[in-house]
């Protein structure tokens, strides 16, 4: 359920008024509480009540509108990037440009982006984990991107780019911006649902006399909806740009998104007295690869010596197990107990549907390169080649509200919960259908005249078929991401350990990076 909808289920329905008044408390959760109107769930309350999620907290709100105002300005300024390159600057009878660098260069730079910008939440997570909490770690990487920001803006002015300082401009910003995003992608998901604290499920008592379970599970999931949702409102920052440099210029393309992250810091700290703050314990990837380390060294040592442990069925231990300190013989002294070890190995355990995703994520990243030049073969009519790539984000906000309001719990009332993996996999097929549309439209593109294979190319214009044929493709993206992406999200945090949510959300924004990785091996034929 979402949060307006949990909001008129808070105010219309429930018996009674909400208050701060503490009525019991959940023995394992000193934050846990129920207000007027609720009563703990029984068991025969979660077999036969209709669950439904809770309203979002306010402070969660705080954390998704500056999630929001965060991808307007990476989607903002990443828009524009395969035309700023990939064309050059006010060159006849082609799209905008900057660099001239053609296809092959601002693919693979876009690659590059892609990869660094989701290959630094490890370093994010590590510094907050280890020194500086959440809350912290963002604001001050934010400083960071905001100098990324002002250094593509300054070199995309006009006498920078003739004077040749657009190319080391935009790799200095890609860098620094890249920097400033791991910072921030790492905390921003999993602080926003920390932000809800109630964990035991209960049931509350509605308006018209019927109780229904409240369940912390579906309201994590709708927590992350609406986060995903308010990702792709800032995505669609890229039509304002690509339409700014199509008709202005680029500097005032970059210094929209520029100013609105100013608007992001301020919006953040606005709700620093409202956030649930998490103090640093130490970084858990560092504690991780210890444990992983002694573990595997443990093992090896049992194996070469004949000593492998069994369990009381004979069974052989897992290998993580080789690093609890109960079967350390030697009585080494470490930074961890038996039950980090636990906690390790299920973590681990729900990586293994992470294997997957970065070819998804290849699949995904053709929307900011390979089909922004796609379309630039194609008749767009009045508007630019890279406004194309935001009917994705328009559909996943249209969408979103109503797989959430809507598609979930119809099947949930009829029986058929669609569970995390369920999910993920139409997400995948539907993003196959979608690359396979992609491929077999290129194919007609070729075919069409006038300048069919050269269509797009420096001095060269489009083919006679409409840009309207692209649709169909996005449509299917943007299902596949309300399918695979925000579950994968929901799936790190849920499936994860308390202590290992911060490190198993940055192995899943890590497969991303895997995506870039497999999309540098084809940019040679792209």
């Amino acid at each position: 359920m979402s949060s307006f909808s949990s909001d008129k289920l808070a105010t219309d329905e429930v018996t009674g008024m909400y208050n701060e008044k503490v009525e019991d408390l959940h023995p394992e959760h000193s934050e846990d509480y129920l207000r007027e109107g609720e009563r703990w769930a029984t068991e025969e309350d979660m077999n036969v009540l209709r669950r439904v999620g809770d309203r979002i907290p306010s402070a969660a709100i705080f954390i998704v509108l500056t999630e929001l105002a965060e991808r307007f300005t990476y989607y903002g300024i990443s828009g524009p990037f395969q035309n700023y390159i990939q064309n050059g600057y006010k060159q006849p009878n082609s799209n905008p440009g900057a660099i001239n660098g053609g296809q092959n260069m601002a693919t693979g730079l876009g690659n590059f982006f892609q990869f660094w910008c989701y290959l630094t939440p490890i370093l994010g997570a590590i510094i907050a984990d280890q020194w500086l909490g959440k809350y912290k770690t963002i604001l001050i990487f934010s400083i960071i991107y905001i100098v990324g920001d002002l250094v593509l803006t300054l070199t995309s002015i006009p006498a920078s780019i003739r004077s040749g300082g657009a190319l080391p401009g935009v790799i200095i910003a890609m860098i620094t911006i890249g920097l400033g995003t791991g910072g921030i992608k790492s905390n921003v998901s999993p602080m926003v649902a920390e932000q809800y604290g109630r964990y035991r499920p209960f049931v509350r008592k509605l308006k018209n006399g019927k109780e229904v379970l409240v369940d912390r599970e579906l309201t994590v999931q709708s927590i992350f909806n609406w986060f995903y949702w308010s990702i792709n409102v800032g995505g669609l920052s890229a039509i304002a740009t690509t339409e700014l440099e199509a008709n202005v210029d680029f500097w005032p393309a970059y210094l929209l998104p520029t100013l609105m992250f100013v608007m992001c810091i301020v919006v953040f700290w606005l709700g620093r007295k409202k956030y649930v703050v998490t103090k640093p314990n130490g970084s858990i990837v560092i504690k991780a690869y210890r444990t992983i380390s002694t573990a595997i060294r443990n093992k090896r040592k049992a194996k070469k010596e004949n000593q492998l442990i069994v369990d009381e069925n004979g069974k052989k231990l897992p290998w993580i197990d080789y690093a609890k300190p109960s079967y350390d013989a030697s009585g080494s002294i470490v930074q961890w107990d038996d039950k980090f070890v636990d906690e390790l190995r299920i973590a681990i355990r729900s990586c293994k549907i992470f294997l997957c995703y970065p070819i998804f994520w290849l699949c995904y990243g053709q929307m900011t390169n390979n089909m922004v030049s796609q379309s630039g073969q194609m008749n767009t009519g009045p508007v630019p080649n890279d406004i194309m790539q935001n009917i994705d984000p328009l559909c996943i906000i249209l969408l979103i509200p109503i797989f959430d309001l809507l598609v979930y719990p119809g099947f949930r009332r009829c029986g058929m919960e669609l569970r995390p993996v369920t999910r993920i996999t139409i997400g995948f097929l539907l993003m196959a259908l979608s690359m396979a549309y992609a491929a077999i439209l290129q194919h007609f593109i070729y075919t069409k005249g006038p300048y069919k294979t050269h269509a797009g190319d420096e001095g060269y214009g489009f083919n006679d078929i409409s840009a309207a044929i692209q649709v169909p493709a996005y449509v299917l993206m943007a299902i596949a991401e309300i399918f695979a992406s925000v579950t994968g999200l929901e799936y790190a945090y849920k499936r994860a350990p308390e202590s290992m949510k911060s490190i198993v959300m940055s192995i899943f924004l890590l497969t991303n990076a895997g995506g870039s990785i497999l999309a540098f091996a084809f940019n040679p034929i792209s």
